[in-house]
């Protein structure tokens, strides 16, 4: 079982529009709702693949509401932390020439109370579970080091943790060890504080978080693929996706960290599997979770041989 932990989830409504005019009154030409979070969308992925999932998450008001109802018909086990503060709304609006506006909530702020309820509910659904995720942004009134806080609770427990978070939150957990954490290209250049122009930068980039106490790091880097770097050494991940099949990179992260944690979360063979997840996503609308029957292991390489000098297609600064 994985259990992941969304400590800000949302309630994601997404519009296609032909295009964005502002001022105007734009007549969508399709509509989804879906649950969002970070973790929520590694909890799909992972009951897409058929695989038990457990998602904890505060939940409150009717947006909370549909969140779990959502989550129920997916086959998702929720375990809901009740706040007094409602689960916020996002919008995404999805044009017809591929860009992606994307308008985010804040969320409620977190009493003490229901910050010690999320922690407990998180050790004591724990039990079973083979990794737990942590992920996303913290909402207000949880503090940077509270994930640091969740990490030092797992491992007291006996069990493995993956983080996918950034800035400070990633900084402050770090020094508690976590097993995995999975930045994107510019996480992985904030965390570091210099930019990336090329996948060996990636790769130095993420040794320094291991110096610092990650176990191992999984970096995405978009079309470029992804890197993966633990004690054994790196290696680097790509997929052949056409440009005219990319549809959505929304969950494309999430669904990758899914794909790795399936396959046991460590090693060459987890990292393909990671590829694989993120390239499915990528071709599939909004932010929908790919199934076994979209996965493309074939279109995926794996290699020891890491393209050090290879550009990066998006540098980041």
């Amino acid at each position: 079982m994985i259990l992941t932990v969304t400590p800000n989830p949302s309630l994601d409504r997404t519009y296609e529009l032909p295009s964005l005019d502002r001022g105007e009154v734009v007549r969508a030409t399709g509509e989804r709702v879906d649950p969002g979070g970070k973790g929520v969308n590694v909890s799909r992925a992972v009951a897409a693949a058929g695989q038990r999932t457990v998602a904890v998450l505060p939940l409150g008001g009717a947006p909370g509401a549909l969140v779990a109802d959502l989550l129920d018909t997916q086959g998702i086990e929720v375990a809901p932390v009740p706040v007094a503060g409602a689960t916020r709304s996002n919008i995404a609006l999805a044009e017809a020439d591929g860009v992606l506006t994307k308008i985010n909530a804040p969320g409620p702020e977190l009493s003490a109370a229901e910050e010690e309820l999320l922690l407990e509910t998180v050790r004591t659904q724990s039990r079973d579970a083979s990794w737990i995720a942590c992920c996303g942004s913290l909402p207000r009134g949880l503090a940077p080091s509270w994930y640091a806080a969740l990490v030092a609770r797992a491992h007291a427990a006996g069990v493995r943790i993956a983080l996918d978070t950034s800035g400070p939150a990633l900084l402050a957990a770090l020094r508690e060890r976590p097993d995995v954490v999975k930045p994107n290209a510019e996480e992985l250049a904030q965390a570091v504080g210099r930019p990336l122009a090329t996948v060996g930068d990636a790769v130095e980039a993420a040794e320094e978080l291991r110096a610092l106490g990650a176990g191992a790091v999984l970096a995405s880097l978009g079309a470029d693929g992804q890197v993966l770097v633990d004690a054994s050494g790196a290696w680097f991940g790509g997929a052949r996706v056409a440009p005219a099949a990319v549809r959505s990179n929304v969950g494309a992260g999430d669904a990758s960290l899914a794909g790795f944690l399936i396959a046991g979360g460590d090693g060459p063979e987890a990292l393909a599997s990671a590829v694989a997840h993120g390239a499915a996503a990528v071709q599939l609308p909004g932010s929908v979770m790919p199934t076994p029957a979209d996965l493309a292991p074939a279109a995926v390489t794996v290699t020891a041989e890491v393209p050090t000098d290879r550009a990066l297609s998006e540098p980041v600064s």
